[in-house]
């Protein structure tokens, strides 16, 4: 199937830049979010660098990762629709990944706000493992994209 079938046409290009543009974007803010809980648990509940810390983790989440989340998924469907690709087993595997990303900027956004609320459940060794969970996907990702296996 080339790239030019469906509904989007010579526009296609366009959605597939900017899809990979946003999933950047995410990545990075998924990056960088456990790396800002693990400096946050270092500071005293209720100081004036605790307050820091989550205005820094509140701009980080508003302003990059729940924006991205979004355009990645729209730009995503509409590629997956264009291709026609719900029936390939590299897309099933990919979609899964995905949706599993998706739950953990959905746990990030919870443990953001279990810190603005003062607890620190997690050890910074736990977040420091957590911190590896978008690296090992988006290289499974890339993988499954790419080689189509």
């Amino acid at each position: 199937m080339t790239d030019w079938v469906g509904f989007l046409g010579a526009t296609m290009l366009w959605m597939k830049a900017a899809h990979v543009i946003f999933v950047i974007f995410l990545m990075a803010g998924l990056f960088m979010m456990p790396r800002f809980f693990i400096y946050h648990h270092q500071c005293a509940v209720g100081s004036e660098e605790d307050r820091k810390w989550i205005e820094r983790e509140d701009r980080l989440r508003r302003i990059i990762l729940n924006p991205s989340i979004i355009l990645v998924w729209v730009f995503g469907l509409l590629l997956a629709f264009n291709g026609g690709y719900w029936s390939e087993g590299w897309f099933h595997g990919k979609l899964l990944l995905v949706l599993l990303l998706s739950g953990y900027h959905g746990w990030l956004v919870g443990y953001f706000k279990k810190l603005r609320k003062g607890e620190r459940p997690l050890s910074e060794k736990r977040l420091r493992l957590l911190n590896e969970v978008p690296g090992v996907a988006a290289a499974i990702i890339v993988v499954l994209v790419i080689v189509r296996p």
